[in-house]
This record gives structure tokens, C-alpha cells and sequence, in this order.
């Protein structure tokens, strides 16, 4: 056999091999993402993966509505915010901490200036493991 075959059969082999180990269901998936940001006072989704919708409750305040449930509120999430274009304000994104504020529907985020002061951005981005 040819190199080229020879690589090829290996090749199929480790597909195979990852398909059988990494399914929809592994820890290492994302079990749903969203970019977001603010226009005027609603908050406009980018691109999202099992996201229902983004609601803005007040400037800063964001649910995150999921289109399938978690199993429960022990998942892990993690987000960014950042303005587009030249503006230099940083932004933080952060979470409430209100228990309530994360269930396996749905999660609040906030977006803070440096100062801790509430304030709405252009690209909010959120991804939540499970």
C-alpha cells in the first residue's frame, strides 16, 4: 500500500475512533453559546446555539433563555463583553448573585463598566458547559 493509502486508512481510523468517543453528549461540548449585543434598549442575538432568546432587563441586565433546558442548575458558563469599533471603555461581564438568577431555563448576566456601574455593550458573548 502507498503512503497515501497508509494515511488515509489512518485517517478513517481515528474519525472513527472520535466519533465513538466524543457524542453530543460529552462534558467538553458546549451545551449552548450566544453573541449578543444592545441596540437602543433591546438586546439583539448574532448567532446563538440553543438560545431561545436574550432579554435586556434594565441596562447591563441580560436573561439568557434556553431553547432546551439544562438538567439542572449546575452547569458552568463563562462570558466576555467588549465594544466594537475604537471605543476604549473596557467592559466586564459578570453574573448576579441572587440564587434565582440561574436556573436550568435560563441564566442573568450583567455587563459592568471598570467602575462596577451597569451598563449595556455591543458584543456580549456567553458560552455554558454542562
Amino acid at each position: 500500500m502507498s503512503l497515501t493509502g497508509n494515511i488515509a486508512e489512518l485517517a478513517a481510523a481515528i474519525a472513527q475512533e472520535v466519533r465513538t468517543r466524543i457524542t453530543a453528549e460529552h462534558p467538553a461540548l458546549a451545551r449552548a453559546w450566544v453573541c449578543f449585543g444592545t441596540v437602543g434598549d433591546q438586546a439583539v442575538i448574532r448567532s446563538a446555539f440553543n438560545v431561545q432568546s436574550v432579554e435586556r432587563l434594565a441596562a447591563g441586565r441580560y436573561r439568557v433563555v434556553f431553547t432546551e433546558p439544562m438538567p439542572d442548575a449546575g452547569y458552568c458558563w463563562t462570558a466576555f463583553a467588549r465594544n466594537a469599533g475604537r471605543q476604549s471603555a473596557m467592559k466586564t461581564a459578570g453574573a448576579r448573585t441572587r440564587a434565582e438568577a440561574k436556573t436550568a431555563a435560563f441564566v442573568e448576566v450583567i455587563c459592568t463598566t471598570a467602575a462596577g456601574t451597569l451598563t449595556d455593550t455591543s458584543e456580549f458573548n456567553l458560552i455554558v458547559f454542562r
